[in-house]
Order: structure tokens, then sequence, then C-alpha cells
């Protein structure tokens, strides 16, 4: 089933990134499961299309999350450095029973009950940042409203200062697109004062606790073996890079493919209530997380005729499963009222999205006050002009200039 990495190659070039979806239905068709080169990490990488394959692979507790349990020679040398190492010692880099007892500490904060008050905070958050926007008559949509709603939210959630959450969004840009050069001396720098900064921040906490996610982690912390400083960092990088990229990315993703759609969008705009069904078809029509992160192969492994050697990195492509037409009819179709819809764009199994109500929330306020407020919404520039981000973990556009 395997083709030559070669023909795949062209995952991580420009014009793919703009449009994956021909090259994930060729994969899907020639070689579901296949070895491509990352060039980031100039490591090979196995890439499962399938949507059935997808699901079997996050379910399968032979692959491991925990990079500790293979030999130190098989990582990418950025990953045995030890400030990305400290910044992975969180759920998403873990396998059970650690992985159930980090996640068990902040499920608390995102229980439906606890998400739900966030409601009238986050309106609040999107008209502030609307009546700002509606006075300039053209702006970078991501900039000036998808990124700073989520990433104010997240940051109060965690009690992070209003003054420094601009700068987290430089640090997690450099840390989620590794440079392509090879040059991680910034990603390095920025991953470094990720973690002085909350290390002073938790200092702060323990003097002068308050009433949010920090002081709750740091309290926890302090009761013994429930969770160590190192993953009490990895922890807090893990929600703040998890809880503002897949809200920028929903909604700078999901407005794109209204405007593409013109019925679609007024569809929306004469009926309002269908919000949560069209929040479901954008998650699965360009959902904001393209691949899952790694999963290793602990010992040689076979998975669907394919033998992942000890130490290699198996993903899959939550993008191409949720066009996968045996799962969906008429994959590339738009359509908000798409039943059923059961997309796996937030993943599956044991690491399905922590933060994926918080997100779901957000957009569901977040876009139907951009329509109603903005009745003349449109693109500032020709679709081929849009610049989509290079690397294959998040599915976003650098910008997206739009006109009212």
């Amino acid at each position: 089933m395997n083709s030559s990495p070669a023909s795949f190659q062209e995952l991580w070039a420009p014009t793919t990134r703009a449009n994956p979806l021909p090259l994930y239905a060729r994969m899907r068709q020639e070689a579901p499961v296949v070895r491509v080169v990352d060039p980031y990490f100039k490591l090979p990488v196995w890439v499962v299309s399938r949507y059935k394959d997808a699901v079997e692979l996050l379910r399968d507790s032979r692959f491991t999350k925990d990079q500790s349990k293979l030999p130190e020679d098989s990582l990418p040398r950025q990953m045995r450095n030890d400030t990305m190492a400290a910044l992975n010692r969180h759920m998403l880099m873990a396998d059970p029973p650690d992985h159930t007892r980090l996640r068990t500490l902040v499920s608390k904060a995102f229980t439906p009950r606890r998400v739900e008050a966030l409601r009238p905070r986050v309106t609040a958050i999107t008209e502030r940042l609307l009546d700002g926007v509606k006075k300039q008559g053209s702006v970078d949509l991501l900039s000036a409203f998808a990124f700073p709603l989520p990433v104010t939210v997240i940051a109060e959630m965690l009690g992070v200062p209003a003054e420094d959450q601009a700068r987290f969004h430089e640090w997690t840009t450099l840390i989620v697109n590794p440079p392509l050069d090879g040059d991680l001396g910034p990603l390095r720098a920025a991953g470094m004062q990720f973690l002085l900064y909350f290390r002073d921040l938790m200092e702060k906490r323990r003097s002068d606790p308050r009433d949010d996610l920090l002081t709750a982690l740091v309290s926890a912390e302090e009761q013994g073996d429930r969770l160590t400083t190192e993953e009490l960092v990895g922890m807090l990088f893990l929600l703040l890079v998890a809880g503002h990229e897949t809200t920028v990315n929903l909604i700078g993703n999901g407005v794109w493919a209204l405007l593409r759609h013109p019925e679609q969008l007024e569809r929306l705009r004469k009926n309002p209530a269908l919000i949560e069904s069209a929040v479901e078809e954008m998650l699965r029509y360009r959902g904001p997380v393209e691949t899952t992160t790694q999963r290793w192969a602990p010992q040689d492994l076979e998975f669907h005729g394919q033998v992942i050697p000890q130490g290699e990195t198996i993903i899959a492509s939550l993008l191409a499963a949720d066009h996968d037409p045996e799962q969906f009819p008429e994959p590339e179709r738009f359509d908000i009222t798409r039943e059923p819809n059961r997309h796996i764009a937030f993943g599956f199994g044991i690491h399905f999205c922590l933060g994926a109500p918080l997100a779901r929330l957000e957009a569901s306020i977040a876009i139907p006050l951009l329509l109603e407020r903005l009745p003349q919404l449109r693109l500032a520039v020709d679709e081929d002009a849009l610049q989509w981000r290079e690397g294959i973990l998040v599915h976003g556009m650098k910008q997206l200039p739009v006109a009212f």
C-alpha cells in the first residue's frame, strides 16, 4: 500500500498548504499509511489519512505519547533540548496513568457548566472587539478579532495579566510553527521566555493566591505528588497554546468558508439558530488542527500492512479523515446543516481536546455577532493572495483581510 515518500513530500509545499485536500484524496487512495520526511526535524513520519484508520490509530494503545519510553538517539535534537522537553511535560505527551492524573486535574476547569458560565464574558469581549473593528472599514480579521478573543478568555482563566497577552502570541506562533530553514534558535528562545515567565507567575500565585486556574493548579501541586513543577509549566503551555490557537483558526477558517459560500452565509444570517451545526461543519470542512501530535512506536509495530520501526513517529491527518467520502457524502461540499457529522476535528479517544467545549462556545458567540454587526462583510483581497501557515499541525491563515 505504501507509495514512494517523494510523491507525498509536497505535503509541506506552499501550494499544498493553501489547499491540502487534493493531495490527501490521493493519499487516501494510493497510500493511506505513508512514510514522508518532516522538513523541520529531518526525520521520518508516517501519515494516516483515512477516517476509520485515523480513529483506530487514536485508540491504539500500542503507540506511545511519552518520549521517555524511546531510545535517546531516536528523538529529534530539539526534543532532547531541556527547554522544549520541559514544555512537553503535559497530558498531550503522556500515556495513562500519568495522562489520567493530569487530565483529571485540569478537567474541572472545562466542565460544561463552567464553560457555559463564561458565556456573558465571551459575549462582552466579542462586542468590545467588534466596536473597535467596526470603526475601521477594513481589518485583518485574525489579528483584530479572532486572536484577541480566545487569548483574552484563556489568559483570564489562567490569571495572566492583560498586558502580557500579546507576548504569548509571539512565543506560541514560533513554537507551533518552527522555521523551515532549520534555525531553531528563535524557537528555543521563545520556549525559554515562556518557561521563565510562568515560573515567575507561579511564585506570585503561591504568595498571592487568586480565583484563577493557575492558583488552582499551584495549590494542587502543593498537595504532594499530584503535579510536579515541570508538569505544571507544561500544562500551562498546553492550555495557553491549545486554548487560543484552536479558536483563532476555527473562527478564521469558519468565516473564510462562509465568505466562499455566500448561499450558506445567507442561510446562517437568516437563521442564526443554525450556528451550532454550522460550527460543526466549519470544524469538519477546514478544522483548525490539521494533524494530531506525534505518537511513537516503542518497538517495531505493524499498522495496516506497514511496519512502523521502533522510535518512528506516526500521526493522523484529521483534515484528511474529515474529507473521507467513505464517512462523509460529498465531503468537498460545505453544508452548515450537514447531518450526521461525526468529524474528528478535535481528535478522538483519551486525548480528545479538553478545550473543545470552550472553542465551540467562543465560535458560536463570535461568528453570529460578527455577521450581525458587519452585514457587508467580504474578503478584501483575492482568494489567491491569502497566505496559509507553513506547518501541518495547525491549519490556518497568516492574515484574513476583510472589508465591510
